[in-house]
């Protein structure tokens, strides 16, 4: 187990590099000067040499990285070109929020759809199969905005009892949680379906009902454990693409996420933020991508090492 972890965390150093590599670039996706592009082109030319000095801009290329690789190491993400202030001061509370969203978003989506996805299995063909996978296209579907101003018409317009936009007390939590959940919550339920079909046909489960062994003991101590390997996956990814994909929802709710705040920053030019925020996200991608990983090992020991240790 212990060389399964290390492999999975050598493999994480290219990866690693690959996102600041992507970051770095980021200032240099709009065509032109990037220090005109971030001050505007009515900047004295004052303002864009103090500009190309602050983000390194007056020296070479391949310098530019290496300078970036060192910060990037050290924690110096320099300074928002917008505030002043560090960009990790400015990351860190947006972060927070993002990752409170995503969490609860992921848990809600995981708890709903493993039980919808195990009734389903359970009751294959009837009108609660028919209407949770319909639940699960529509969730597959539907853009997250949509389902988000829908929401805000129902229960904010048109009853009153939540509120639309922001951050604060619980209520503020439970619409934008929904509306992130809605489509990994669809694909937690098809594929808990799926597998517990699956598992439900093979010989084992046939000879344990043989035997006499309760219907609720062989669906939640055999059936399910086995069914839920792939489903682990299937979270591990949601939970990171909620993670990175808040941003329409945020928007919607006026969020203070740093999917919103990443996008407020690329309009207001304000690269370092932009940059930061995308080595955010990408670091955050990659260690839930990890442990994912070493639950999906746990619970199939036949993984390990790459399918060179088994069971």
């Amino acid at each position: 187990m212990y060389r399964y972890i290390g492999k999975r965390i050598l493999l994480l150093i290219p990866t690693l590099f690959g996102i600041i590599f992507v970051s770095f670039l980021i200032l240099y996706t709009i065509p032109g000067d990037p220090a005109v592009t971030i001050a505007g082109v009515y900047a004295t030319p004052e303002v864009l040499e103090a500009i190309r000095e602050q983000l390194g801009l007056n020296k070479p290329l391949p310098i530019q990285f290496l300078i970036y690789v060192k910060d990037v190491f050290t924690g110096n993400f320099g300074r928002s070109v917008s505030s002043g202030a560090p960009v990790l001061s400015e990351l860190i509370p947006r972060f927070i929020n993002t990752f409170e969203l995503a969490t609860l978003s992921t848990i809600f989506a995981t708890i709903i759809g493993i039980l919808l996805g195990i009734i389903s299995s359970l009751k294959k063909g009837s009108v609660i199969d028919n209407f949770s996978m319909f639940l699960a296209i529509i969730g597959t579907c539907a853009p997250s905005f949509l389902i988000g101003y829908l929401l805000i018409i129902i229960f904010s317009l048109y009853l009153g009892i939540l509120p639309p936009f922001g951050k604060g007390e619980l209520s503020t939590y439970i619409m934008p949680v929904i509306t992130l959940a809605f489509w990994a919550l669809a694909s937690v339920a098809r594929t808990t379906r799926g597998s517990m079909l699956e598992v439900l046909g093979r010989d084992y489960i046939r000879t344990a009902k043989s035997l006499g062994i309760k219907k609720r003991k062989v669906i939640l101590k055999y059936a399910l454990k086995n069914a839920l390997i792939p489903v682990i996956t299937v979270i591990g990814l949601n939970y990171g693409y909620t993670l990175g994909g808040a941003v329409l929802t945020e928007m919607v709710f006026a969020w203070p996420g740093i999917g919103k705040f990443l996008v407020d920053s690329y309009f207001a030019r304000d690269f370092p933020i932009v940059r930061g925020g995308i080595l955010f996200i990408g670091v955050a991608f990659m260690i839930i991508n990890l442990i994912t990983d070493l639950i999906y090992s746990f619970l199939d020991p036949r993984i390990r090492f790459f399918g060179r240790e088994t069971v």
